[in-house]
């Protein structure tokens, strides 16, 4: 029987998305007036440009519908293993970590780097959700989970 049962699931990985907003959402708060102003580091458009490039080489592999926004795996849905899911097993909250760092580094703030760390460890926490239920749905989650890190390659 899964640790969880569905309803559960749902709750916390809705709880968990919710504090990812937040997180994102104070971050363009406080990066928003300096980057209005034109203020906006030669790195911080680096890791923007790298944001997008990753999400965009990400759903080019794994199309909307197979995957949830919640760490709670699509019943019908397939483990992808090809693309950057070929290094990285989180992607997209790779994605969302390096724009997140690009905000922290415009707003240039403590506050901006302690919003930045709460949504690291947000996504940190979704993803030990998210890799624990898959293990239970794709048996061959466990080998892949050791050919790949978790969201930076061969690091992280």
């Amino acid at each position: 029987m899964p640790l969880f049962p569905f309803r559960k699931r749902k709750l916390a990985g809705t709880l968990l998305v919710a504090l990812q907003f937040c997180a994102l959402v104070g971050l363009i708060m406080l990066a928003s007036p300096l980057a209005l102003r034109g203020a906006v580091p030669l790195l911080a458009l680096l890791l923007a440009g790298a944001s997008i490039a990753l999400a965009a080489w990400t759903l080019v592999h794994n199309k909307p519908g197979n995957f949830n926004i919640r760490p709670t795996p699509k019943a019908w849905g397939t483990l992808i293993t090809t693309g950057p899911y070929r290094l990285i097993r989180h992607p997209m909250y790779t994605s969302v970590l390096l724009g997140g760092a690009a905000l922290a580094l415009i707003a240039s703030s403590a506050l901006s780097w302690a919003a930045w760390s709460a949504l690291a460890l947000v996504l940190v926490l979704k993803s030990k959700l998210e890799e624990r239920w898959m293990r239970e749905q794709h048996l061959d989650y466990v080998a892949y989970a050791r050919e790949s890190k978790r969201f930076i390659p061969w690091v992280l």
